[in-house]
């Protein structure tokens, strides 16, 4: 039966110690293997939080490493290089995402949206614009969500 660690790390600079090293020690694995493999594939998230999955087969030490994407929150804050959110996103704007850069963010977490297609996935990131106080186009987000379901952004949108 396979063991399974899930894990928080840093994106590109994950090491053997908490959390990794303690699950991944009993399991008789090479830790600075796994380590490096992780840091491998999560370097384009550097900077921020990213959830890892290591499923080791305990009979053959081998271990297959699945790398899910940071929460959409952390990915507008990196591409707007903020720290934090709004405290009061109705009256407070942090920051004004382009939509090439809402597309972009859309395409990291294709993986994990609801949306089946590019416009109803750029929806679900501008609905996070939203509570985290962030303008896009320059925009308030619930107009830009009108303007797209009037198709002013078919064509950015493909």
């Amino acid at each position: 039966m396979a063991e399974v660690v899930e894990a928080l790390v840093d994106g590109g600079k994950a090491t053997a110690g908490p959390p990794l090293g303690p699950a991944l020690g009993p399991l008789g694995v090479n830790i600075m293997e796994v380590i490096k493999v992780i840091n491998e594939k999560t370097k384009a998230f550097q900077g921020m939080k990213v959830p890892v999955k290591v499923v080791v087969d305990p009979n053959t030490k081998s271990f297959e490493i699945t790398v899910g994407t940071p929460p959409t929150s952390a990915l507008i804050k990196k591409e707007l290089g903020l720290e934090k959110g709004s405290g009061d996103a109705r009256k407070t704007k942090v920051g004004n995402l382009k939509m090439e850069q809402v597309k972009k963010i859309a395409d990291m977490k294709k993986e994990s949206l609801l949306g089946k297609d590019m416009k109803s996935r750029v929806k679900e990131i501008i609905g996070t614009c939203q509570s985290m106080g962030v303008t896009v186009e320059g925009k308030n987000p619930k107009d830009i969500l009108k303007e797209i379901d009037e198709g002013k952004y078919d064509d950015v949108l493909r």
